[in-house]
């Protein structure tokens, strides 16, 4: 069975060089919840995706897998 993949937490993550216990410990989050996230089993809020972005220092459009039609016209 796939998942449908919506962020790319985990690419971003392992991109930066941060664990996931790091961002467990900056959102005061349970393990389950990032790991959730990590494995596309849950999305965050939208703020949470912002609080994300701004902790590992990127763009929130960077944590979203985006259609080549949407890239295209950003």
């Amino acid at each position: 069975m796939s998942i449908y993949k919506i962020n790319r937490i985990s690419e971003v993550l392992e991109e930066k060089g941060v664990k996931n216990n790091d961002l467990v410990e900056h959102l005061k989050v349970k393990k389950e919840t990032v790991s959730r996230w990590v494995n596309n089993k849950q999305q965050p809020t939208l703020n949470t995706l912002n609080d994300i972005a701004r902790f590992l220092d990127v763009d929130i459009r960077d944590l979203l897998y985006q259609s080549e039609w949407v890239k295209n016209s950003v």
